[in-house]
């Protein structure tokens, strides 16, 4: 394995980790549109929140999805083929939660309205668990030939873990947002929103325990990298503890920060987890590893230096953007 190679493997980790981080609390305030806000007025709250930046904080998705299809095209390859099905529905789920801020825009009427809220609320409950579904049934290995291709079943894809995972990968968005809402918007919304989630963060305790029983039992993760897992299970439960004090001490910054880095070191749990492998298989010798599945070294070289250059101004931009609305929203 390169340098490079190695390089590009944790790049691929950070921009999901940046869009799981982001995009997290926006589906977050989606299921809340539809949960704890009481009237219209507050669900234009809720939405306004997220408003100006919810599609800047979905193109971390389309990079890391490209940056896999450039650095690790057979990894790209074997996972969108092999979990094609339910990367179908995360588009569907994506296109429709696109579209809705858009047609409720343009609803002349309030049942019009109330309708593409609801799909709002659907669409950002479903994408967050089909997510933890599809990351959590792919570290317990898949059927794979030799030469990458998959030949899932059901339950390949709809498994013990991967049904925990998909609701704690939910929830924890759920949490996320509802520390974002608080974070953003003053009044009813915002008290509501710091209850709730004091409340659910006991459930997410429990699934905690309970997934890294399952990852224990259904992984080799403790197995290949016992101290790894074991220091970023920890750091998860840290974390989630840090946030729900804060929560409870009206600590709305410090909730929202630790909130998304339990993202970070979730999808760092996973990245680490499949080291050296890309994608494992049920036979270890079918597994594809990162030194096998990349580009060229002249693709990786050229790739390094394009990002170095342009990194930086995109940044800048998003920075800059969430500075320019960076006041919270009133009902």
């Amino acid at each position: 394995m390169t340098g490079l190679q190695l390089f590009w493997f944790i790049i691929v980790g950070v921009l999901f980790s940046g869009f799981f981080f982001l995009e997290g609390f926006d589906y977050g305030v989606g299921m809340s549109a539809i949960t704890i806000a009481k009237d219209k007025r507050e669900v234009e709250q809720a939405i306004g929140s997220i408003g100006p930046v919810w599609d800047l904080n979905e193109v971390w998705l389309l990079t890391a999805g490209g940056a896999m299809f450039a650095s690790f095209p057979y990894w790209y390859a074997s996972l969108f083929s092999g979990f094609y099905l339910i990367l179908f529905l995360i588009l569907v789920g994506l296109i429709f939660r696109g579209v809705t801020f858009e047609f409720r825009h343009h609803s002349h009427t309030e049942k019009g309205k109330m309708l593409w809220t609801k799909v709002l609320g659907v669409a950002s409950f479903a994408i967050p668990f089909l997510f933890g579904l599809m990351f959590t049934s792919m570290i317990q290995g898949v059927p794979m030939d030799a030469k990458g291709n998959v030949t899932a079943t059901f339950t390949t894809y709809v498994n013990f873990l991967s049904v925990v995972g998909g609701v704690a990968v939910m929830l924890l968005a759920g949490l996320h947002g509802l520390n974002y809402l608080a974070l953003k918007t003053e009044g009813a919304l915002r008290e509501r929103a710091a209850k709730v989630a004091n409340i659910l963060y006991f459930v997410l305790y429990a699934g905690e325990v309970v997934f890294a029983v399952l990852l224990a039992i259904f992984t080799d993760f403790f197995e290949k990298h016992f101290i790894g897992t074991l220091v970023l299970l920890a750091l998860i439960v840290i974390l989630t503890l840090v946030a729900h004090l804060s929560v409870r001490a009206g600590k709305e910054m410090s909730a929202f920060l630790a909130s998304g880095l339990t993202f970070i070191a979730l999808v760092a749990l996973i990245f680490q987890g499949i080291f050296p492998r890309v994608m494992i298989a049920t036979n270890p010798a079918h597994s594809i590893l990162i030194k096998n599945a990349s580009s060229t070294g002249y693709t990786l070289k050229t790739m390094t230096i394009i990002t170095l250059v342009i990194l930086p101004f995109v940044l800048i931009y998003m920075g800059w953007t969430y500075f320019i609305f960076r006041k919270r929203i009133k009902k």
